[in-house]
């Protein structure tokens, strides 16, 4: 996610650091290469221009403090900048007191409309709300089918007709949630390739016929300034009440979220990061700025762990680890709970300096399966007793695993290292201590 703008920013910031005082002179030059950065990131030009005028005016005349660099006092700047270009807070569904809340979901084709929907009853379904689906995209082959299909995968019903009209999908969706106690309706329009006429006024008659509580244009991040165009001119006809990211987990330049805000006066409410029905995060403009500037998102990460990890098995493996217990069978039940936890790239994303290890796009999750496949060879006894692995024991479980006798070896060596460090900490070492001497300060 936005892993090369990351990366330019840095680069472009490296200017300030190690400077002793915020002059005109060091703030234009580092300035310059963020406007750039941000013009190749595809932001809308006006956006820019009025990004680095105010950050120009927060930093001159500003004392550096002896424990803060003009480096850091600038980055917070622009930290502060970008949350409030993208919004300043998290922006919630508009939930109606008169059931059904009724959401309407607007947007080109190949935004990733049908598919949000989707996503969306699986996100409110999870928090205890009663969603049905409603199939008013009679247009595009097949939208019917996909619904009904994402319908029956999260367990969500779908209101579909092969015979009637979007509009009177729509209203009879509403009607058929009321019988059935459904107290969220959410509405998937038809969208095209472009912007016309027929679709504009095919939605606007939704809206009037059944007054949604929330209107929601669904956008695919990777199409930049474009994206941005077209939410405004949704927006006039619209007047939505919040924008959807499609696509954030692919190779977007950024250009999208950064400007949407601004550009069209509605928040960022949902960004979708992956295929899977719970790719879908509430957009927070605060995390999200830190992860741009490398600085990660472990409000994020806590949640997603909180999510992911069984309490009850963190506290039997917390016990282990202060036993001396933890066992390559522990290790690897670990490592199929973070890998519910999304992509291992969206993960590290999400960790401090990880941009620093390189692009987080080539984070080697086949690495990891061979990691799996190696431990999977292994017997019951073995994964619990490593040191018995001797060299015809590695030998098989190579054979086994479709890998080499090095490649097990390293898991090996890795993962006695690790029996090392928790070891250390069990026995009140403090982390730093422990990091110096694995690196031999």
């Amino acid at each position: 996610m936005f892993e090369t703008l990351t990366e330019k920013l840095d680069v472009a910031l490296k200017k300030l650091r190690g400077q002793h005082r915020i002059s005109e002179e060091n703030t234009a030059e580092a300035l310059r290469e963020v406007r750039r950065v941000l013009l190749d990131a595809d932001v809308n030009v006006n956006v820019v221009k009025s990004f680095i005028d105010n950050i120009q005016k927060k930093a001159l005349g500003r004392e550096v403090v002896t424990s803060v660099t003009p480096g850091q006092l600038i980055i917070k700047i622009i930290y502060d900048e970008l949350v409030a270009l993208m919004g300043t807070e998290k922006a919630e569904i508009n939930f109606s007191t008169e059931v059904p809340t009724i959401i309407m979901v607007a947007g080109l084709q190949g935004s990733g409309k049908t598919t949000f929907s989707g996503k969306l009853a699986y996100l409110l379904k999870g928090k205890g709300r009663h969603p049905l689906l409603a199939a008013a995209d009679i247009y595009r082959p097949a939208a019917i089918d996909q619904l009904e299909m994402l319908g029956n995968q999260i367990d969500v019903p779908v209101y579909s007709s092969r015979t009637e009209g979007a509009v009177e999908i729509a209203k009879k969706a509403v009607l058929f949630a009321k019988e059935q106690a459904r107290d969220v309706v959410i509405i998937d329009t038809a969208g095209r390739l472009a912007i016309d006429e027929e679709m504009m006024r095919e939605v606007e008659t939704i809206k009037s016929a059944v007054k949604p509580h929330e209107i929601l244009f669904v956008v695919d991040s990777m199409i930049g300034q474009d994206a941005v165009n077209t939410a405004k001119a949704f927006h006039d006809r619209l007047n939505y009440d919040g924008v959807v990211l499609t696509k954030l987990d692919g190779d977007t330049r950024g250009g999208a979220a950064l400007s949407i805000r601004a550009v069209v006066g509605k928040p960022i409410k949902f960004v979708g990061v992956g295929e899977k029905m719970d790719a879908l995060e509430q957009f927070y403009p605060d995390r999200m700025a830190s992860r741009i500037l490398g600085m990660g998102d472990i409000v994020s990460l806590v949640e997603k762990a909180q999510q992911t990890f069984d309490q009850k098995q963190a506290a039997k493996l917390q016990e282990k680890i202060v036993k001396d217990r933890f066992t390559l069978q522990d290790f690897y039940e670990q490592l199929q709970q973070i890998k519910k936890m999304g992509p291992l790239s969206q993960v590290m994303s999400m960790i401090p300096g990880a941009n620093k290890l390189g692009n987080l796009n080539d984070v080697d999750e086949k690495e990891l399966k061979h990691v799996e496949a190696i431990i999977l060879s292994m017997t019951k006894e073995e994964r619990n007793n490593p040191h018995i692995i001797n060299g015809s024991r590695r030998k098989r479980i190579a054979k086994g695993s479709g890998t080499s006798v090095q490649e097990v070896n390293k898991l090996l060596n890795q993962f006695n290292e690790m029996q090392k460090m928790m070891r250390n900490f069990t026995k009140g070492k403090s982390f730093a201590k422990v990091m110096g001497q694995k690196l031999g300060r």
